[in-house]
């Protein structure tokens, strides 16, 4: 595992900088089965991660491995087609290496899809949820060890910094899909939840699981960054017994066509 420094990071920004010709405004982080979404950004520059200094790579199927940089609804964006995880053997800090590099790049705001299972009986496969709050389920954090000054305080609020989130909810209604907001329950992973723990984190208030998503906020938001997040349901997870990564990858395809309507409305508006 590599040792973080704030060095590293704005040699990584320096790089990017040096390949693009435009300051993104908007970083969005792509899950399971949404790469594809990349593809509607135009005049679009890609990097592979493996070309980018201290940059992390991704090892799960159905996460492309590239950084996309162009123009999307009018806005400037820098996307991650596929993200890091923690499960993949990576640190906290290095999972979330990106949120800060994307920083000190100029972005101010965050977008983050995921896969989630449900926990929460009334929701389904297919629903999209907008994150409202989260559960972090390890002692270990992101921002463990020296605090880095030049992005936060050592002590940062979690709650609070959910102005995105009222616009979201407009831009479900205009899309006349319900807005569901939800908790997030973050378990490391990478196998799927017991019985046992689905039924812990329901008696905890938990809505929905995931692998992802919580340490990126945790960094976003430690850096100030206005944040919003989205959970596909692709199971219900106390029914899974059976459940594979495949079925997920699937459930994400189904709900792609209405989850890129309402991302590309939401980056017209903000």
């Amino acid at each position: 595992m590599k040792v973080i420094t704030y060095e590293k990071i704005l040699e990584t920004a320096d790089y990017i900088k040096s390949k693009i010709n435009l300051k993104p405004d908007i970083a969005l982080i792509l899950g399971s089965g949404l790469g594809s979404f990349t593809d509607n950004i135009t005049d679009r520059i890609e990097i592979p991660y493996e070309e980018i200094p201290n940059f992390p790579i991704s090892t799960v199927k159905g996460h492309g491995g590239k950084l996309v940089i162009g123009k999307l609804n009018g806005k400037n964006v820098i996307a991650m087609k596929g993200r890091i995880h923690f499960y993949e053997g990576y640190s906290m800090q290095e999972t979330t290496f990106p949120i800060r590099v994307f920083k000190l790049l100029g972005a101010e705001k965050l977008l983050t899809v995921s896969a989630v299972g449900a926990i929460n009986t009334n929701y389904h496969s297919g629903d999209i949820v907008i994150i409202n709050d989260y559960i972090k389920l390890t002692s270990l954090s992101p921002l463990l060890g020296t605090n880095m000054e030049e992005f936060g305080e050592r002590f940062p609020n979690m709650n609070g910094n959910t102005s995105l989130i009222p616009i979201m909810k407009n831009i479900f209604n205009n899309n006349f899909v319900k807005p569901i907001e939800a908790v997030y329950a973050f378990m490391a992973g990478p196998q799927y939840e017991t019985k046992a723990e689905v039924n812990m984190l329901r008696m905890l208030g938990a809505d929905v699981v995931g692998m992802s998503t919580v340490p990126e906020i945790i960094v976003a938001k430690h850096a100030n960054m206005e944040v919003c997040s989205l959970g596909c349901v692709t199971n219900a997870v106390s029914d899974a017994d059976n459940l594979s990564h495949e079925e997920v990858l699937q459930a994400s395809e189904k709900a792609k066509d209405k989850l890129t309507k309402i991302i590309l409305d939401f980056i017209k508006e903000i």
